[in-house]
Formats: structure tokens, C-alpha cells, sequence
């Protein structure tokens, strides 16, 4: 298969709502190894918290999976899949799934996972696979399975609406972890392309393939011209205020495809419902900002933080509390207007 022509991706958007909501982890896991593991996977808190999104018009959530889970046990990985997306189908809510990611911890392992770090912004986050494989192509191999193993079970799922090949591809610098590569840039090319080659290997895949633009910065520039021309969707992150989001959708909307923000909404850096959600409703933009609730991944400190600043004046992402309350009651309003 090949990039989807326009007519065709245009005849997809007009079959879509328009699409608003969250990257999804539950409250109660600190990353994705411990939302999809069999001893952590918890889908009474899953269902609480999609109902919080359901009742403010939220209908995409973006998913993270892990390729560790998949060597670890494909079929009870899949069957935890099915019960999350049923769950949110029955809430009218469709999946975006991101399949790799080069943001944040690059060491990690399976089984319990770290409690948080105080007053840390995401300190459990992980890479898949993590760039010390994503260097090294004798590593590849086994991923190969996962790509095409998930792909080719939900390939005609109407419950899953995009699949996002590569969260932030380059991305090494980024988090607070020790082993950090400021480096990383261009290096992820090859396993990027080689991510790409077996997703589209995968015959009648119904779903559009994205890769998002997360910098303009010149070190992305070879990531970025790959990602243009190879998603079927324009997808970005823009936790920018709303002049520089508006300037950036302008720029993109030259390539004349659906656009998807999957990440926005930082409120300690001006990048608000308020202001930004109005501005991508305008231009047909779906919108997707991180964090639905707060809890373990401590995304309510802003990037950087510490325990010598405690607590922030401002929450820096997610919506709620785990009672289902709004972190900023305002925003139920901003909600109400779309």
C-alpha cells in the first residue's frame, strides 16, 4: 500500500466527526507498561474516567501501547486491548493507538513499575523500544512482529480511527531522565522508515498511518519531510500559544490533508482550552491535548519541576480530578460552547 491519495483520505474525514479529546492513560498508571499489564490493568477506573470524557463531547482518545508487552504475551495483550476499546466504544469513543515513542525514560523494564517521583512531571514515562535499539538495526527484527501482530488484528476495527506509527521520532532530550541524548535528531530515520515499510505492508488496512510533527527545528528537517510525505493525515504537537498554533496550522495546511493536533493544552506557557480549542475548531483541527486525569504521571507540574518549587500556581496539563471534578471549573464552559 502507498500514501492515501487526497480524494481518498478527504472521503475519510467526511465519514468522521469532529474529533476532540485526550492522550488517555488511566489515573492509576504511570505509564503504558503498567496501563497494559495484566497485573495493573485496570478497566474499573478506565470506564470512571472515559465517562468524564464522554460527558464533556470527547470521542478520540490517543493510546499508547509498548512493544514489551507484546513479546511479553501478544494474546493477553490483545485481550486487554478488546476490553479498553469496547469500553470506549460503548462511551462513542474511537482510539488513535501510537505504536512507538522516543519521548522520555529510556530505560525501563516489564513487571511493577516506580512509584512517582515527587513533584515530577511524567517521571515514569517510557520509550518503546527505546533508543538504544531504535541505533542499533540488529535489534529490529522482533518489532517487525509487533508492528504487523497489532496491525493486522485491528486493521479493520472500526472502533480504532488512526494509527499513529511514532510519537515524537528524534525526541532525546526531552524528560527528566538521567540517560537523556540531546543528540538523537535524525538518527531515528532509518528505524522510522523501516516502521513505515511494514505498516504499509499490512493489505487493507482501513485506518489512515500518521507520523506527527512535534519541532520545525532544523535537526528534525530529514524526519520531518519524511513524516509530511508519508502520513495520510497531517498530525502535530503545538503546545504553543494560540498565534503560533494558528501560524503553524496555516503552514501545514498547505499539504491539503485532515489535521490532527495530538498534543496541546500546556497552561503555564499560554497554551489554553480557552484560547487554542476555539482556533482548531475554526480550521477543522482536531483536537487531542494530554492528560484527562490527574493522578500518577504528575502532568499537573510543568516540565522541569522539582521538589524545591512545590506546588505550581498554575496546573500544567489534564482536565480533572479523580472525583471527576474539573481542575478548573471554567473549562467545563469552554466544553459546553463546542
Amino acid at each position: 500500500m502507498s500514501v492515501w491519495s487526497k480524494q481518498k483520505v478527504n472521503d475519510w474525514q467526511m465519514e468522521q466527526p469532529y474529533f476532540i479529546g485526550t492522550n488517555f492513560y488511566p489515573s492509576t498508571a504511570i505509564n503504558q507498561l503498567e496501563m497494559w499489564q495484566e497485573d495493573s490493568f485496570d478497566p474499573i477506573t478506565i470506564k470512571r474516567e472515559l465517562e468524564y470524557a464522554q460527558k464533556i463531547g470527547m470521542n478520540l482518545m490517543r493510546v499508547y501501547l509498548h512493544d514489551l508487552l507484546w513479546d511479553q504475551d501478544s494474546k493477553g495483550l490483545c485481550e486487554r486491548i478488546d476490553q479498553y476499546l469496547s469500553i470506549a466504544d460503548n462511551l462513542e469513543i474511537k482510539t488513535m493507538f501510537v505504536l512507538f515513542d522516543d519521548c522520555w525514560n529510556q530505560n525501563f523494564s516489564l513487571g511493577k513499575q516506580p512509584d512517582p517521583k515527587p513533584y515530577t512531571h511524567n517521571s515514569g514515562w517510557v520509550q518503546s523500544p527505546g533508543v538504544k535499539v531504535v541505533n542499533d538495526s540488529t535489534k529490529w527484527p522482533r518489532l517487525e512482529k509487533y508492528v504487523k501482530g497489532i496491525l493486522e488484528r485491528y486493521k479493520s476495527d472500526e472502533r480504532v480511527a488512526v494509527w499513529d506509527l511514532y510519537n515524537e521520532p528524534g525526541n532525546g532530550k526531552n524528560g527528566d531522565d538521567k540517560g537523556e541524548d540531546s543528540n538523537q535528531g535524525d538518527r531515528s530515520l532509518p528505524f522510522l522508515k523501516t516502521v513505515y515499510n511494514w505498516a504499509r505492508q499490512v493489505q487493507g488496512l482501513a485506518q489512515p498511518l500518521t507520523i506527527g510533527i512535534w519541532k520545525l527545528f532544523k535537526q528534525y528537517k530529514e524526519l520531518n519531510k519524511f513524516a509530511l510525505e508519508s502520513s495520510d493525515i497531517i498530525t502535530f504537537h503545538s503546545y504553543d500559544p494560540p498565534q503560533q498554533l494558528a501560524n503553524k496550522i496555516n503552514d501545514l495546511a498547505q499539504h491539503n490533508r485532515p489535521m490532527i493536533c495530538t498534543e496541546y493544552m500546556a497552561r503555564g506557557v499560554g497554551s489554553t482550552f480557552e484560547y487554542c480549542l476555539p482556533i482548531m475548531k475554526k480550521y477543522n483541527v482536531g483536537a487531542i491535548s494530554w492528560g484527562l486525569v490527574a493522578g500518577k504521571s504528575q502532568t499537573t507540574y510543568p516540565w522541569k519541576w522539582n521538589p524545591s518549587k512545590g506546588e505550581p500556581d498554575i496546573f500544567f496539563h489534564d482536565v480533572f480530578k479523580p472525583d471527576g471534578t474539573f481542575l478548573y471549573s471554567n473549562e467545563e464552559n469552554i466544553f459546553k460552547q463546542l
